[in-house]
């Protein structure tokens, strides 16, 4: 399954929503990286290593399930979760990407692959379904949970 949507972050033509610096939007996706378990109550546990520069590895925890991941950090640009087929799971990624068409508007383009081939992907189209709805709630609340930190000003002192 490959499946991707947009969601608007700054809108000139909307008063109503605080409009988000790109700095402030890099932070939170970032922050969304380094401690998942503010986005994703039901993750039990989130353990990082192999740091470099621009990536980490983590372990995350969900019961007795461990998923492994790496985080490829471009500065400022996106944010790519990949992981590696494991146990019974099968390879996938999701990223994040920043998009700014014009100065007023910000854009987060959220692209995830599961890596299975069309047969596999028409079998499973009903639960695929599920799946992208269940992804794009995920990503909205993400993106309602970096509006509330903006807000408490706990994007604007992170990552100097």
């Amino acid at each position: 399954m490959k499946f991707e949507h947009l969601i608007e972050i700054n809108d000139p033509l909307n008063p109503l929503i605080d409009a988000l610096s790109i700095q402030q939007l890099w932070r939170g996706l970032v922050l969304r990286a380094e401690s998942p378990k503010l986005f994703v109550p039901h993750l039990d546990e989130c353990i990082i290593d192999e740091r470099t520069e621009n990536s980490f590895r983590r372990r995350l925890r969900y019961g007795e399930l461990v998923i492994e991941d790496r985080v490829v950090l471009e500065p400022m640009r996106r944010v790519s979760y990949l992981v590696a087929a494991q146990q019974d799971i099968s390879e996938s990624s999701l990223t994040m990407t920043i998009e700014a068409p014009t100065e007023e508007t910000l854009f987060v383009r959220f692209r995830y692959e599961d890596g299975h081939d069309a047969a596999t992907d028409a079998a499973n189209a009903m639960y695929d379904e599920f799946r992208r709805s269940a992804y794009v709630e995920s990503d909205i609340d993400t993106i309602g949970m970096l509006r509330d930190l903006a807000s408490q000003g706990r994007l604007d002192a992170m990552l100097n």
